[in-house]
């Protein structure tokens, strides 16, 4: 576990690091969330094309590359002070857990049409909450 946490923190600081007011990537620095949207829609269908010839070596590349996409986005809402990567995972984890209650709580399911109906119920359930 610690060699993932070691490299994740690398990969936030490389990020940090091309990001930085006094050095850094000038191209890096001019990105938007607006700008890299379409990186991330590229990346992610570079990643459908791998994962469609059951290329193993390239999809351990593109899964990076969508998690570049994923990392460079928190880092700019990190500099305008909107969130930060811990929070996009504290984030995911509080959602899996929820959307997961036959496997983090008492929920009974017999079958995979039991969990879709949960999911979509707990879903429905999280969307309505936050539109009040």
């Amino acid at each position: 576990m610690k060699k993932y946490l070691r490299e994740f923190e690398k990969l936030v600081d490389i990020m940090a690091k091309l990001r930085a007011e006094n050095g850094g990537c000038l191209w890096d620095k001019e990105q938007t969330h607006e700008s890299l949207v379409k990186y991330l829609i590229e990346e992610s269908k570079e990643l459908q094309k791998a994962v469609r010839k059951k290329d193993v070596k390239n999809i351990e590349e593109e899964l990076g590359d969508v998690l570049l996409q994923v990392v460079f986005h928190a880092q700019i809402a990190k500099e305008n002070k909107n969130f930060d990567i811990a929070a996009v995972i504290s984030t995911l984890n509080k959602k899996l857990i929820r959307r997961h209650p036959h496997v983090f709580g008492n929920y009974k399911v017999k079958t995979t049409k039991d969990i879709e109906i949960m999911w979509k119920e707990v879903k429905a359930k999280e969307k309505s909450g936050k539109k009040k």
